[in-house]
C-alpha cells in the first residue's frame, strides 16, 4: 500500500499514480476508525480497479477534528474526489462510511460511476447508552467492540480481533460525534432518487446493521444488487475479506457488460 496526503486528507492506495482507464473504489471507514480498516480490499482489489481508502477528517493521519453530521463528512469526501480528479469514482462505505457513500449517491450521483453500501442502512439510530459509554469510559467501549461488532464465530480469531481494534483509533470525542452523525442520519425517503448502479452488502451475523436494513435499501434503489455474506458480523471486510472482495469483483464485472 502507498500512503499519501492531499489537502489534509490522508489516504492509502493500492497503486500510485492511478490508472485513468480504471474505475476508482473509494473506501470509507466506519465510526471511530481509519482507512487501514480496508487493507484487504486495497490490496486484494488493486488488479481490478484503482483502490483508495481515506482517513476521514479527524481520523487516522488526516487533519481536523471530525464532524457531527454525515453531510459534512460527505462534503469532505466529494472535495477529495474532485481534488484528485479520481477516474470513475465508486464510493464504498461501511456503517457510517456507508451513510456517507449513500449521501454521495443521492446528492452527487451524476458524478459517480456506481456505489457500494456495506453493513449500513438508510437510517442509523444509535442507543444513547453507546454514546455515553464512549464519552465516559472509552476503554470499556473498546473492550466491548469485538463482542457486538464481530460475529460470535469469529471472536476467537486473534487476527480479526486485533485488526478491528488496531483500526479503532479516533478517540472518544471524535468517535462519539461519529455516532451522533449516524443517529441523525436518515435518507430513507431519498433512496428512489439514486440513479447509478449500487451493490448492497450485508452480513448474516451483523446485529448492528442487520440484513433487513440492506433489504430495505435494495428494494427501494432501482436495480440495486444485494448480497449477504455468511460467517460475518458488522466488520465483514475484515471477517470475510475473500467473500467481500469477490462480491465487489462481480459487481465491477457487471458494470462493463
Amino acid at each position: 500500500m502507498i500512503a499519501r496526503k492531499e489537502n489534509g486528507i490522508a489516504f492509502l492506495a493500492g497503486r500510485w499514480p492511478l490508472l485513468p482507464d480504471r474505475p476508482t473504489l473509494v473506501f470509507i471507514h466506519g465510526a471511530g476508525q481509519e482507512g487501514r480498516f480496508w487493507q484487504a480490499q486495497i490490496e486484494g482489489l488493486s488488479e481490478r480497479a484503482n483502490t483508495i481508502a481515506v482517513d476521514l477528517p479527524g481520523h487516522g493521519n488526516s487533519s481536523g477534528d471530525g464532524f457531527r453530521t454525515v453531510p459534512d463528512y460527505a462534503r469532505s469526501v466529494m472535495e477529495f474526489i474532485d481534488t484528485l480528479s479520481l477516474p470513475a469514482p465508486i464510493p464504498c462505505g461501511l456503517s457510517l462510511g456507508g451513510a456517507i457513500a449513500l449521501d454521495l449517491l443521492v446528492h452527487h450521483g451524476a458524478r459517480l460511476k456506481a456505489g457500494v453500501l456495506a453493513n449500513t442502512g438508510a437510517r442509523l439510530k444509535v442507543l444513547p447508552a453507546m454514546v455515553d459509554t464512549i464519552e465516559n469510559d472509552y476503554d470499556q467501549h473498546l473492550d466491548g467492540l469485538v463482542s457486538f461488532a464481530v460475529a460470535r464465530g469469529n471472536q476467537d480469531d486473534e487476527d480479526i480481533c486485533r485488526n478491528v481494534l488496531a483500526c479503532s483509533t479516533a478517540g472518544p470525542v471524535v468517535t462519539a460525534n461519529d455516532f451522533r452523525a449516524c443517529d441523525a442520519f436518515d435518507l430513507s425517503d431519498r433512496l428512489s432518487s439514486v440513479s447509478v448502479p449500487v451493490l448492497v452488502l450485508s452480513a448474516a451475523d451483523d446485529i448492528l446493521t442487520p440484513v433487513k436494513y440492506a433489504e430495505a435499501m435494495a428494494d427501494r434503489i432501482h436495480g440495486a444488487r444485494h448480497v449477504t455474506l455468511d460467517g460475518a458480523g458488522h466488520m465483514a471486510p475484515i471477517e470475510q475479506p475473500a467473500a467481500f472482495n469477490r462480491a465487489i469483483e462481480r459487481f465491477l464485472e457487471s458494470l462493463v457488460r
